[in-house]
């Protein structure tokens, strides 16, 4: 993810800070023995998502030993917000609400007029913020690209031994799906794509292959680009109901 980085030294978190001009920076003081900062990590992940224009980075304290001293940082997780390497707010505890709240007000002081995930056509919006982690799984998937990193941007995914996937994205509340983007190499890329909707339980691949499915897309060079929405049908079939899955098949 473009907006988001894990920071490796002392050195590249003052780099880092000071490229980013006048763009907020939200920086996640954490570390691996820690348990709240373990569970407030996919949140942190959403909300790059869900503010691109805001730069998020991962600051391990035993690795940036420094950093976290000169920060003032006694208790993980700490958020601090910076703008033009001034600290403008912070916060202590995995308070996601909270977090939320200090990021979307001073990233609206900049930036947030110009976001292009804050709405689009006929009210569109990104829905990465709304896809709940545990209700989502893969079949198929290998184990050098798991689902969870390629769902936070992280990594691409790949079958682990055949050409299938079933992807199953859960929600923490009710969507309506309009558009997806696919990328992938034009050679090896999915090249046909079914959609189910509102499934009782994960799908296996004899049943993805004999049921009818809410939707089957083919794709061509040019959408696997990743550059230009892929339409769905709009309809009420695409009303994604809270806690029910939505299984991809390719």
């Amino acid at each position: 993810m473009a907006n988001h980085k894990n920071v490796s030294d002392d050195e590249e978190f003052t780099a880092l800070l000071s490229n980013a001009g006048s763009k907020l920076v939200v920086v996640d003081f954490n570390a691996t023995w820690c348990g709240p900062c373990q569970k407030i990590h996919p949140v942190f992940i959403q909300l790059a998502h869900k503010f691109p224009h805001a730069l998020f980075l991962g600051v391990d304290v035993d690795r940036c030993r420094e950093t976290a001293m000169q920060q003032g940082v006694t208790a993980m997780p700490t958020f601090i917000l910076y703008r033009n390497r001034v600290r403008v707010d912070q916060i202590k505890g995995a308070h996601a609400q909270e977090l939320e709240e200090k990021i979307r007000r001073h990233y609206g002081e900049a930036s947030e007029s110009s976001d292009p995930h804050a709405s689009g056509p006929g009210g569109t919006t990104d829905i990465f913020p709304y896809i709940e982690q545990k209700g989502c799984e893969c079949l198929n998937e290998s184990d050098s690209t798991p689902f969870r990193s390629f769902i936070e941007g992280k990594s691409k995914l790949e079958s682990d031994c055949d050409e299938q996937l079933i992807m199953v994205y859960g929600f923490n509340q009710n969507v309506k799906l309009q558009a997806f983007k696919i990328k992938g190499p034009s050679d090896s890329g999915p090249k046909t794509v079914k959609l189910f909707i509102n499934q009782p339980k994960t799908l296996d691949f004899d049943g993805a292959a004999s049921m009818i499915p809410t939707q089957e897309i083919t794709l061509s060079e040019e959408d696997l680009k990743g550059e230009n929405p892929v339409e769905l049908r709009i309809s009420n079939e695409w009303q994604a109901l809270k806690g029910s899955p939505i299984n991809y098949y390719s």
